[in-house]
């Protein structure tokens, strides 16, 4: 009797449960619950190979109920087995197959360094910011419905946040400059607000009013005739780098350092400050489906991704990626996922929440 056949008749292959998260791209990792994940052999324990769809996975960690897949560059969404490492590809000694649901990339070499923007036909808006105080050949990038990339603005320095207006123009704001500008659908460019320090995230409440981050912890406000005040002060050390609007009206905020225990604020209608969520490494860009889950690119419990933090504040890794910052969703439960060079598209089938300065 050959070994194959011992394997096979003594035995059992691997059997898998669960995949989590819900879904990764390329450089993430899913864990993968079963059992006899690691198969037992008169010569000892043999380690499995993992396939996602016909592409070789690393695996980072196994034991024989639990192991850690990493998800290869160029996988695609498709069905993950285990494989027994004695006939790789003999089919008949792979285990049972989980769908893994894997962003693909729509466009790459970029610097986005926050959240992308979609307007209102689905059209996309994706930054490369370039390093302070340099200009680069173009500022933002516009991707089609049918993912069709082109060049929308030029020769904006150092672009920190976008956000789309009540009327359909994009908002783009300059840290370097300290510069909001206003871009009309064709592409024309003017100067909306100045004086705003080290201009970071910008959001759009129901009412129309411009709501711009600096780096000192300002929150500025901005109506709609162009009047500035200021809106709420963080700490000195809190640079309010990405911003997003409630449906009751409160601002969440991000300020993203290198420690491992940062904050999600909130400010409430009148300015007050307070802590919606604590626990969470480096939180950048924020989103918000219909159901009020919140959705920020950032670590939790070590492990970087899209952490889903529901209304009654229970958080889960729900997307895992190296890198990620940002995130907006699109249409027909899409979503654009941003790392710091790439746009990566996923279907999720999750509404996500209209944004406020649509006229939503």
């Amino acid at each position: 009797m050959s070994l194959l056949s011992s394997i096979r008749t003594s035995t059992p292959l691997p059997r898998l449960d669960s995949l989590s998260p819900q879904a990764a791209i390329p450089g993430g990792f899913f864990e993968v619950r079963g059992e006899h994940l690691v198969l037992q052999t008169n010569d000892g324990p043999q380690m499995p190979l993992a396939f996602f769809g016909q592409l070789a996975a690393s695996l980072d960690m196994v034991r024989p109920s639990r192991l850690l897949a990493r998800v290869p560059e160029g996988a695609i969404s498709s069905d993950f087995t285990l494989r027994t490492s004695r006939d790789a590809s003999n089919h008949g000694a792979a285990s049972n197959a989980l769908f893994a649901n894997i962003g693909v990339p729509m466009a790459e070499n970029l610097h986005l360094i926050s959240n992308p923007c979609v307007d209102r036909d689905g059209n996309l808006y994706a930054m490369v910011s370039g390093p302070r105080g340099e200009r680069v050949p173009v500022s933002i990038y516009r991707i089609d419905r049918d993912l069709q990339i082109r060049p929308f603005v030029r020769d904006l320095l150092n672009i920190s946040a976008l956000a789309l207006g009540p009327s359909g123009d994009l908002f783009a704001s300059s840290r370097a400059e300290g510069t909001v500008y206003r871009i009309t659908p064709e592409g024309a460019i003017s100067t909306f607000a100045e004086g705003m320090g080290v201009a970071t995230g910008l959001a759009f409440d129901r009412e129309g009013n411009l709501f711009v981050g600096d780096r000192s912890g300002t929150i500025f406000k901005i109506n709609s005739t162009g009047e500035i005040f200021v809106f709420a002060t963080l700490e000195p050390s809190v640079a309010a780098y990405h911003l997003c609007f409630r449906d009751d009206g409160t601002l969440l905020v991000t300020a993203p350092t290198t420690t491992s225990n940062q904050s999600i604020f909130a400010i409430a209608p009148d300015g007050s400050t307070s802590t919606f969520f604590s626990g969470l490494g480096r939180p950048q860009g924020m989103a918000l489906d219909v159901d009020g889950n919140l959705y920020v690119a950032a670590a939790l419990h070590g492990t970087r991704g899209i952490v889903r933090i529901t209304p009654s504040k229970q958080a889960e890794l729900f997307i895992s990626g190296n890198d990620l910052v940002g995130l907006c969703f699109i249409e027909d439960g899409t979503v654009a996922l941003a790392t710091n060079n790439t746009l990566f598209y996923l279907d999720l089938g999750i509404e996500g929440r209209p944004l406020v300065g649509t006229g939503a």
